[in-house]
């Protein structure tokens, strides 16, 4: 169903809040859930891109290896299956925020990073996984004067291809690019949900056994194995592995390291070749603005254009609630922003809006450990930044199992923990203050009042 969106808060219910990725009539149909009880090496409780990486990896890794996978929903229903589907390489949610928290091994970890995404476009081409990959590479845009110069520092120290004005909009014709950066290789564009589904069925033709509707409620460690409670059964495992992201953890101790924050896309009806010919966008880069509070956009398999992004919503008590996912005030944000963008496209109709949680930490990219006694391991925090690094969490999950130091796991960063966000009220003060204070950094030509200045002084410092 299609609609427009004209007016505050007036037109989106007539538009699918069902994420334009998951609205797809070859969505896998849905699994049974656990009944009874049953055992297992390895279980693996989420069904988004961590714990289908780590299942199919640990069956990939040792064929004879009982793999089970429990989702208490559907497979790649929650930020899986909702993001704009940017599949970076890099695994610190950017070259900047990596060099500020690990500087001593951020070349390592760019290094990994490339080669997680080599192997992640090695298994969707190996698996026959129809997920629309592009490797059109990400076009970092520039829409106000202090941007620039950033991008060209970027691109003198190798990480792209600088484009001026005219450049850029040869490109993606958009009046309010001032610069670009194109990444061509650093990032290639996935259909989500398609990814997300076609890795379960690679992982259930090795052998893997994926039970959905099968909620986990609690874990516990007796004697040498880990003992998983569902509504509907029990499953004891040798090991185990939590992937459940934004979610509340099975293990306390995590509570304090993570915040849901909802971000939010629409999508628009199909551009006809008239409109999309205006545009360009004949390379079909993913595109990301420069600001603080920024946009992400691109083009679908059947050139709608999916904008998100900007608006990043914590609710008090790390409240989560199918009723966040709708957010009209949001909605009306991006659509004016899309038109300011491109203001051909004035007019269109939209046909989904939806939200979802990620996990976000206060390093902004992932954190890993164990515990049980090294039969349970864990990966949280991605902040947005997961597609392609949820393989590289799997990896050092199974190496973490297995007790083994490899280079991944000898990293700063698989070693160290973020810090952990304070307790109510001050979480969600320290979160409206840090918004409204990279709001007023945008507008102030990218300087940062004392607040932020605080928060970079403690490692705390956000500005992508």
């Amino acid at each position: 169903m299609s609609g427009t969106a004209g007016g505050k808060g007036v037109g989106w219910a007539g538009v699918s809040g069902t994420p334009y990725w998951l609205d797809d009539p070859s969505r896998p149909a849905a699994r049974p859930r656990l009944t009874g009880d049953t055992s297992c090496d390895v279980a693996v409780v989420g069904g988004g891109f961590t714990g289908l990486w780590t299942a199919l990896l640990a069956k990939e890794a040792d064929p004879d290896r009982d793999v089970v996978l429990l989702e208490g929903n559907r497979v790649g229903w929650a930020a899986s299956g909702r993001n704009g589907g940017f599949c970076a390489a890099s695994l610190t949610h950017g070259y900047d925020n990596g060099l500020d928290r690990f500087p001593d091994e951020i070349e390592v970890l760019e290094r990994l990073g490339r080669d997680n995404l080599r192997g992640l476009c090695d298994t969707v081409e190996r698996y026959g996984i129809d997920c629309h990959l592009e490797r059109s590479g990400e076009l970092s845009v520039a829409t106000e004067p202090y941007q620039v110069a950033g991008l060209q520092e970027a691109a003198d120290a190798g990480r792209g291809q600088f484009l001026d004005a005219e450049s850029v909009r040869k490109e993606v014709d958009s009046p309010t690019y001032l610069a670009g950066l194109w990444d061509r290789t650093g990032t290639v564009m996935v259909h989500p949900a398609k990814l997300a589904w076609g890795l379960a069925a690679a992982a259930e033709r090795l052998g893997v056994r994926i039970f959905e509707a099968t909620p986990v409620r609690r874990q516990q460690t007796a004697g040498e194995r880990v003992w998983l409670t569902t509504d509907s059964g029990r499953v004891q495992a040798g090991q185990a592995v939590l992937a459940t992201n934004a979610f509340p953890a099975l293990l306390r101790r995590l509570s304090p390291y993570t915040i849901p924050v909802y971000d939010y896309a629409i999508v628009t009806e199909p551009l006809d070749a008239d409109r999309l010919g205006a545009i360009g966008w004949a390379n079909r880069q993913g595109v990301g603005d420069s600001g603080n509070q920024f946009h992400y956009y691109r083009l679908t398999p059947d050139n709608r254009v999916l904008f998100g992004g900007y608006d990043a919503v914590y609710h008090y008590g790390k409240r989560m609630s199918p009723r966040h996912d709708r957010r009209p005030a949001t909605f009306d944000l991006l659509r004016d922003h899309l038109f300011e963008t491109f203001p051909g496209l004035g007019g269109i109709g939209f046909t989904h809006a939806w939200g979802g949680a990620i996990d976000l930490c206060s390093r902004f990219c992932a954190f890993f450990g164990t515990a049980s006694g090294g039969r349970l391991a864990y990966a949280a925090g991605f902040t947005g930044l997961g597609v392609g690094a949820t393989r590289f969490a799997a990896q050092v999950m199974l190496d973490l199992l297995a007790g083994e130091e490899t280079e991944r796991t000898a990293t700063k960063m698989v070693r160290s923990k973020p810090l952990p966000f304070p307790p109510e009220p001050l979480a969600w003060l320290g979160v409206q203050v840090t918004r409204r204070s990279l709001d007023r950094a945008d507008r102030n030509e990218g300087r940062r009042n004392l607040w932020l200045q605080a928060l970079d002084r403690l490692g705390l410092g956000y500005d992508s």
